[in-house]
């Protein structure tokens, strides 16, 4: 019978140790905790003069949007469409108005101008509040950002 309590020990234990991962552990992404280096909050532009704070979970989010919703045109971050436009920190600082904060990224996926920002872009479908709240939003451009930061290759030529 001591067989048997230890054995029955031994699953509660197990049983236990599996009973208190965070349930967000299953939210992250593992390509955020490898290639974007996040395993802990960070702090991204939200303005030119203030930052906000996003958790692994919420660029988990935002790459699983992307996934649904970015990926077919931006694989990689290249701009498959505009080749000369990628999703490089570089062509995002580069853009007028530049979209290398939160808030200016947010206003672009919410009303898509061309590069040089002199007209509408017919190439990037318009992201409508009714589409994707504020925070899903927020979440897609903290992606795109960390992984113009971070990632290899990401909106160049080489991804």
């Amino acid at each position: 019978m001591g067989g048997w309590w230890k054995v029955l020990g031994i699953v509660l234990v197990i049983w236990a140790g599996v009973a208190v991962v965070p349930v967000q552990a299953a939210d992250l992404d593992p390509y955020v905790v490898r290639y974007l280096r996040v395993t802990e909050a960070i702090e991204l532009p939200m303005t030119g003069d203030r930052s906000q704070s996003f958790s692994p979970v919420q660029l988990s989010e935002g790459k699983r949007l992307f996934e649904g919703s970015c990926k077919n045109c931006h694989l990689g971050g290249a701009t498959l469409p505009d080749p000369t436009a990628p999703l490089s920190l570089d062509a995002l600082r580069g853009a007028t108005p530049p979209r290398d904060t939160i808030a200016q990224l947010v206003a672009f996926m919410r009303q898509p101008m061309t590069y040089d920002g002199t007209e509408e872009s017919v190439w990037c479908r318009q992201v409508p509040d009714t589409w994707m709240s504020q925070a899903q939003v927020e979440n897609l451009a903290a992606f795109i950002l960390r992984a113009a930061e971070k990632a290899p290759g990401w909106g160049t030529a080489d991804f």
